[in-house]
């Protein structure tokens, strides 16, 4: 099949659009997209709320045995930032709600997670864990 140059340009300057929702032109957002200084909510943040958007980070350790959400972090912890006295809260975390059990990765290996990025303040009711946002119906695997 020949591809006229008008086919081919047009299709090049279409790309971007459609891409599936969540995905930055090079890839999968990182939490800092989500965020501006002083903990607000960025405005791609604000554009994509309710919408399926693909994150990379690191798998916190969980909070409990058998919990079907984890928290996303920007770089590996060794130790849970939930759980240690002293240790400093991360201002760049997202609480991640599966449908399932979550099966543990280890700390130190990069993951993809995919879900709805829902906003507002929710408290978990078996773990009294409070967000503003998070990723709702998620999937996550290693990167």
């Amino acid at each position: 099949m020949l591809v006229s140059r008008r086919t081919f340009v047009t299709a090049a300057l279409a790309a971007p659009f459609l891409a599936p929702p969540g995905f930055a032109a090079d890839g999968p957002l990182k939490l800092r997209d989500l965020y501006v200084k002083g903990g607000d909510f960025s405005d791609l943040a604000r554009s994509l709320e309710g919408e399926r958007i693909t994150l990379e980070g690191y798998m916190a350790p969980p909070l409990k045995a058998e919990a079907s959400f984890f928290v996303l972090t920007k770089m590996p912890m060794a130790t849970c930032p939930f759980c240690e006295p002293g240790i400093e809260w991360p201002d760049n975390i997202l609480p991640v709600y599966t449908r399932r059990t979550v099966d543990v990765i280890p700390f130190n290996v990069p993951m993809l997670t995919r879900g709805r990025l829902e906003m507002g303040e929710f408290t978990d009711p078996d773990t009294g864990f409070w967000s503003i946002i998070r990723l709702a119906e998620a999937t996550y695997e290693r990167q």
